[in-house]
């Protein structure tokens, strides 16, 4: 048995699920046809067989009543024909009590219990005169029983073309069956093919700006198909957006590892004949070419962190945001040491922690730190704030300079990869430093933006939970 089941689960596997599907509704769709129509020849026999068992009963009490008090005898014979009246005998419970006359219907042990007393009345399938007939055998008083017996056979030719009739109907249903079974497997599978088609077509051609039409509805009326189709179509845009950006990505990265890298081959090859060069030639080019040794290897670790989407989780713990904001501000004096750095501490937010990798908030802190300290003046500081807000443990901390702050037009892409605005060019830098900072922020649950300080300057706010004040 089990051996069957292996082969029957082997054999589904093998098979398209649209089969399957058109094989499971014809089943079923089948089944109940052909229930209903199993059904329907038991009732329709058991209906032809009742009403020929009420003639007989009707029979009986007639003949009882028309004949009480006679002896053993056939009161009426003429059954063997289709109009006839029922034949109809009375029967003793002795055999010595027989008439010299034969019997018309047989008579056997059962008869003569049922004249005794001892057996109830019972119905009973016989055959006489080459025909067959339905005999009732009842009670007649006194010893005695009373057969009474009908054709049957018009009631076996109903039921046997009733027979062949719902067999042609089950059959039709069967038929009708496969037809609406392979018809639901391809209406309700459309969308799957069509999602198959999409899928494959991407996998050949490798591109995700492909999707699958969706039938007109409001959404929340779709069927669950529909809406695997639309969470696909989603699926679609979150993989071109994210082949966009890695395309856009490598694309920048190429543009701005060019240059460097060309200066980098320059100086070399300028060093490469050295026996050429005078000796304050040779300091400057090897200056210039550890300057851009140190800018490319900060370009590619700044590549290889905005390659990763998520921390690492065993390097996660409880990080004291306020401890950690002092240790980078006084790492930031002394990599800057002309300008001032300002902290402050609000009620609540010394003791707040968050979970998180503190090498990655302190590059997300660096990181600001930096970017500030690229535009502020040297006569004025650098603030950098911590606040505890709301009823929930949120925290905001922020990093302001007094520089020339951001450009309307610039606001929407200082957050982008490689975007520098006018005023950067000519700075330090590789347009990488925001973009990482807001990547490492939105790891951990926080959201960075950045706004026009009052007064002028730049404003960088990062939310750590909560919902923002």
């Amino acid at each position: 048995m089990s051996g069957v089941r292996r082969l029957g689960a082997r054999w589904r596997r093998r098979r398209p699920l649209r089969t399957r599907l058109a094989l499971a509704a014809s089943a079923a769709v089948a089944l109940v046809a052909v229930g209903v129509c199993a059904a329907a020849f038991f009732v329709i026999r058991y209906e032809l067989l009742h009403q020929l068992d009420l003639s007989l009963t009707q029979s009986a009490t007639r003949v009882v009543q028309e004949n009480r008090g006679e002896g053993p005898q056939t009161v009426a014979g003429e059954c063997r024909f289709l109009s006839a009246p029922a034949c109809a005998q009375v029967v003793p419970a002795d055999p010595a009590a027989d008439p010299e006359a034969a019997y018309l219907l047989p008579v056997s042990a059962p008869v003569r219990e049922v004249a005794a007393g001892t057996r109830a009345p019972y119905f009973s399938n016989v055959t006489r005169f080459g025909h067959s007939l339905r005999m009732l055998t009842t009670p007649f008083g006194d010893g005695r029983a009373l057969q009474v017996a009908l054709r049957a056979d018009p009631v076996e030719r109903g039921v046997r073309q009733a027979a062949v009739l719902l067999a042609a109907v089950g059959g039709a249903g069967v038929l009708l069956a496969g037809v609406l079974g392979y018809a639901v497997s391809r209406t309700g599978l459309a969308p799957v093919a069509r999602l198959t088609s999409t899928a494959e077509r991407i996998a050949a051609t490798r591109d995700p700006r492909h999707r699958i039409e969706l039938p007109p509805g409001p959404p929340g009326r779709q069927d669950e198909v529909t809406r695997l189709a639309a969470s696909f179509n989603t699926m679609l845009g979150e993989l071109e957006q994210s082949v966009s950006a890695q395309r856009r990505l490598v694309a920048d990265a190429s543009h701005e590892l060019r240059t460097p890298l060309t200066a980098l081959r320059t100086n070399a090859e300028l060093l490469a004949r050295a026996d050429r060069l005078t000796p304050a030639q040779r300091e400057r080019a090897s200056g210039a070419l550890g300057r851009q040794i140190r800018e490319v290897t900060g370009l590619v670790n700044d590549l290889i962190e905005l390659a990763r989407d998520e921390e690492p989780l065993p390097l996660v713990e409880e990080v004291r945001i306020a401890e950690l904001a002092e240790h980078m501000v006084a790492m930031a004096r002394t990599h800057w040491p002309r300008l001032c750095f300002e902290l402050e501490v609000g009620p609540g937010a010394a003791e707040a922690v968050r979970p998180g990798v503190p090498a990655r908030l302190a590059r997300l802190l660096t990181n600001l730190l930096d970017n500030a300290a690229k535009f502020s003046p040297p006569d004025a500081p650098v603030e950098v704030g911590l606040t505890a807000y709301g009823g929930g443990g949120g925290l905001e901390l922020s990093v302001r300079d007094h520089g020339p702050g951001i450009a309307p037009e610039d606001l929407p892409y200082v957050f982008d990869r490689f975007y520098r605005a006018e005023a950067a060019r000519a700075l330090p830098g590789s347009g990488l430093g925001l973009a990482m900072a807001r990547q490492i922020a939105r790891a951990h649950g926080a959201e960075l933006t950045a706004s026009g300080a009052p007064g002028g300057g730049a404003l960088f706010t990062v939310v750590f939970g909560g919902e923002g004040p």
